[in-house]
């Protein structure tokens, strides 16, 4: 099972959503998992993880990781070319590095050619930014590629944000 994650923010609370997937190329998820998490850490610059991170974990202790392959996030894993680390570093080391994480990221950062493959789908000239920890960075943007969809972000990932701004 693959396993994509996001975050959207309210006032007063953070919606996470999780979908489970078992293919790269499925077109709508096999489970969608959704948590309200009531207390929030204030946005901080350069630290962003400090407020999505534990997020990501209560929802990740609502789900059965024993078949999980592979975790995607709405970010970075690298933030730069010096190796600094983003969400989804964070999020490999919390979880022991037990499992591969995919960050995919909507705009670029100024100094970080290094560590992300930039992917473009459809017709947009906008690419996607991809990182990747625990799996080949080639084979990672490789798979966000071939997601299914005919625009740029592919539709499982469409569906994810589209369910995390949801109102409940």
């Amino acid at each position: 099972m693959i396993i994509a994650i996001d975050v959207h923010y309210r006032d007063d609370f953070a919606k996470v959503v999780a979908i489970e997937f078992n293919e790269w190329t499925d077109s709508i998820p096999e489970k969608i998992h959704e948590e309200r998490i009531e207390q929030v850490e204030e946005y901080i610059s350069g630290e962003f993880y400090r407020r999505e991170l534990p997020c990501i974990l209560e929802i990740l202790k609502k789900i059965d990781q024993s078949t999980l392959e592979m975790i995607i996030v709405d970010g970075y894993v690298q933030l730069d070319d010096s190796g600094k680390a983003g969400l989804g570093m964070y999020l490999y080391e919390a979880l022991n590095r037990k499992f591969p994480i995919i960050g995919v990221a909507k705009k670029g950062f100024k100094d970080n050619e290094k560590y992300v493959i930039k992917v473009e789908r459809g017709k947009s000239k906008n690419p996607l930014f991809v990182t990747s920890v625990g799996v080949d960075l080639e084979e990672s943007a490789n798979k966000i590629k071939n997601m299914t969809g005919e625009y740029r972000m592919p539709n499982l990932l469409k569906i994810l944000d589209q369910k995390t701004k949801e109102k409940e």
